[in-house]
């Protein structure tokens, strides 16, 4: 396949308005792929890279040679550049990422250098979602979209179940089924605004706290060797008689099993035969109390020597729920019957803490999750999770059984530029860059946002920004630091690519506080304050 084939669709897609529209342009690309193709195809339409990081950087990107005037890229090609410009290392590596990138694009033709470029770059956002894809491939294939969902929800990858509907037919989605050692996608939780309004929206419900760490998935296997290698070798626990196979992968089905060595022996000790389990993984202080995130995610993340990540920050972790138990699946049991299958298996102190409220109509009860919630906060945790007593396990579905509730923090900072949008967004100004007041009166960048925006508050954006600007690149535009702009965030970590070494997670727009002047914004004593709270 092309490239320009998925370009085109890509751009497509976004200019379509209409669900059914968006599904049929995605539905005649999947018809001419060619199997082995689809789950690359599925991943950049997404505005994802299989590689993940390639250490191309916006400057990189920006300066590229002209474009070809016929489109000859391969989809193949592509992807096997991408790999060598990711596995590039060591002195002049950066060199030649760019010798490799240029010509990449040197070879793209102006429609696929604009796709290619804003799909390293991370703003590729009109991408197709998962959900229009799973009814694309129905329709490819000829099957029922709901037979394709809980493939994918089971096989743990779109990529792999359209590479097989393609490949195979609909008779291929009958492979695809809970088992010990093929990860499933994790169910998610939606937002409520408080315990009260989860507790009306649920009815009969638990209430876990919610940890701040790194959300995983645990098999374990007691009855033989895994035939595909596990990233951390079976056990031994005695020369005649092999230990169990664990292993480990992230809430994104990355296997991290080598990297949490602690993990792999709490699951070892537990009393199953084969069993899937869905946890959190946290580092904690001396005094028991979480560590910042970024400090579980860098012990988590860190491929160096596992033994000495282990001494400079052991980790711990703590199960919440049970998938599979000895050969049974447990998707469908209610929240209320899989949690007593992990309390039957689960020491207390591997188990996240919990409660239940069977009867939230009545005050006393609704006063007892108020307190959990708050005593939750105060340990530390970065919230709760209530899910709903009679809900199923809905894998790979941000379903309404399952509802967060996490303190929003807000910071009012001053915008310092803007950064061109794409797809829908083309010819607004989108990606805000966000600054803090530092005590000399000048501002230090915090990171970017283009999340909270409606179309008018775009529009309204785009033309102030304009007033306001010094400069205007290729990119966006620079602005005099005079706008205040109200953002929720969901925490700080640290972030050499900032001048300040700090970044906000998960930043969006509340409003825009033209009622306050540039000297009336945050400080960056106070963003580095939370920092160290």
């Amino acid at each position: 396949m092309l490239l320009a084939d998925i370009a085109r669709t890509s751009l497509a897609v976004a200019a379509a308005s209409a669900r059914t529209e968006k599904v049929a342009l995605l539905a005649d690309l999947f018809r001419t792929a060619e199997p082995a193709e689809a789950p690359v195809t599925i991943t950049y339409l997404a505005g994802r890279l299989p590689q993940r990081r390639t250490g191309i950087g916006w400057r990189t990107l920006m300066d590229h040679p002209g474009p070809a005037d016929t489109a000859t890229l391969t989809l193949g090609e592509v992807n096997r550049t991408l790999d060598r410009i990711a596995l590039v290392s060591g002195k002049g590596s950066q060199a030649e990422r760019r010798r490799l990138l240029a010509d990449l694009l040197g070879r793209a033709t102006a429609e696929e250098q604009d796709f290619l470029i804003r799909l390293i770059g991370g703003e590729l956002r009109q991408g197709a979602l998962d959900a229009f894809a799973v009814e694309a491939l129905a329709a490819a294939a000829g099957t029922d979209p709901a037979e394709v969902r809980r493939a994918v929800m089971l096989g743990g990858s779109l990529g792999s179940v359209a590479r097989a509907l393609l490949e195979d037919g609909p008779s291929a989605l009958a492979g695809f089924r809970l088992e010990v050692g093929r990860p499933v996608q994790p169910m998610l939780a939606q937002s409520a605004k408080d315990v009260d309004e989860a507790m009306d929206r649920l009815g009969p419900c638990a209430v876990e706290e919610k940890l701040d760490g790194i959300r995983v998935q645990v098999h374990v296997d007691h009855v033989g060797e895994d035939p595909r290698e596990p990233a951390h070798p079976v056990r031994v626990q005695s020369e005649d008689r092999p230990g169990p196979v664990v292993r480990v992968w992230t809430r994104t089905l990355d296997e991290i099993t080598d990297r949490l060595p602690e993990v792999v022996d709490a699951a070892a000790a537990l009393p199953v035969t084969r069993a899937v389990l869905d946890g959190e993984v946290i580092a904690r202080g001396p005094d028991g109390r979480p560590r910042p995130f970024q400090e579980t995610s860098g012990r988590v993340g860190s491929r160096l020597d596992v033994a000495g990540a282990q001494a400079a920050l052991p980790v711990s972790v703590a199960f919440f729920d049970l998938l599979s138990l000895d050969d049974r699946p447990l998707l469908d049991l209610t929240v209320r019957e899989r949690h007593t299958e992990l309390a039957r298996v689960v020491p207390g102190e591997l188990r996240v803490r919990r409660t239940s409220v069977e009867e939230p109509a009545r005050e006393p009860a609704r006063a007892a999750v108020r307190t959990f919630a708050a005593e939750a906060l105060e340990r530390g945790q970065e919230g709760v999770v209530l899910k709903a007593l009679d809900s199923a396990y809905n894998a790979g579905r941000r379903g309404a059984a399952w509802l967060k509730v996490k303190p929003v923090h807000t910071l009012d900072l001053v915008v310092l530029g803007a950064e061109w949008g794409h797809g829908r967004r083309t010819g607004r100004l989108s990606n805000l860059h966000l600054g803090a007041r530092r005590p000399d009166g000048t501002f230090a960048m915090l990171g970017k946002t283009f999340k909270g925006l409606t179309d008018a508050l775009l529009a309204w954006q785009t033309a102030r920004l304009r007033e306001l600007a010094v400069s205007e690149e290729s990119w966006g535009v620079q602005v005099r630091p005079e706008l205040v702009v109200e953002i929720a965030y969901d925490g700080v970590q640290r972030s050499s690519r900032y001048p300040a070494g700090v970044t906000l997670r998960f930043a969006r727009v509340v409003r825009y506080r033209e009622d306050k002047r540039p000297e009336d914004a945050d400080t960056l004593d106070t963003v580095l304050t939370a920092l160290r709270v």
